[in-house]
């Protein structure tokens, strides 16, 4: 049976509309680091190129030899700035700092990421990035998530009624950076209808 961690991962459950605290556990990702507005960015465009062909022959590996298929989730991003106006009324993409990711399943070793590294980084054209491809465990713990269908700019009202409304609202504050999980390919999903998970983890004030 192959998994689709989409639908087995509470972490991946979030509504339109609800902000539901939640406990995230320790996951492994393949990361590649970058800076700059993803729109225009090479070097994000690099870094979505090295994480595609690595995370699929991963996939390939674990179905040929330890007989565990799975659907290959969807990309994730953390993004910072250092002024959180910068996601929220400036939006100045160019100043974002990001870490683009794919989930990884537990069971992938760093042997094997470094393996598939090796083979994509072996054929015609590879992404420059490679060179900046890591397997990372990341613990965010307790969060706040919802669900944002729409373009990706108008993501800044939901983040404020989140930061200025809601956490000081139930006691919390921020803690870690921000993330989003991309449910829908945006090269073939009208913008309206994009659907992005949108999480902050938090702490106790």
């Amino acid at each position: 049976m192959k998994t689709d961690f989409k639908k087995t991962l509470d972490s991946y459950r979030a509504r339109v509309a609800e902000l539901r605290v939640l406990e995230v556990p320790p996951l492994q990702y393949l990361m590649v680091d970058g800076h700059g507005d993803p729109n225009t960015a090479v070097e994000y465009a690099d870094a979505i190129a090295a994480l595609y062909p690595v995370a699929y022959a991963l996939k390939f590996l674990s179905r040929r030899e330890l007989d565990r298929d799975y659907v290959v989730p969807p990309l994730e991003a953390l993004w910072w700035a250092e002024d959180h106006a910068l996601f929220t009324s400036a939006r100045d993409k160019s100043r974002w700092d990001w870490t683009a990711m794919i989930l990884t399943p537990d069971w992938i070793t760093a042997e094997q990421v470094a393996g598939a590294v090796a083979g994509a980084a072996a054929k015609t054209d590879p992404s420059p990035a490679l060179d900046r491809l890591r397997l990372e465990t990341l613990a965010e713990g307790r969060c706040v998530q919802t669900l944002h269908v729409g373009p990706y700019d108008a993501e800044a009202a939901v983040l404020a009624n989140l930061h200025e409304r809601f956490l000081p609202a139930t006691g919390l504050r921020p803690r870690g950076k921000h993330h989003e999980i991309y449910l829908s390919d945006p090269r073939r999903v009208d913008p309206a209808r994009l659907r992005t998970i949108l999480r902050q983890p938090v702490e106790a004030v």
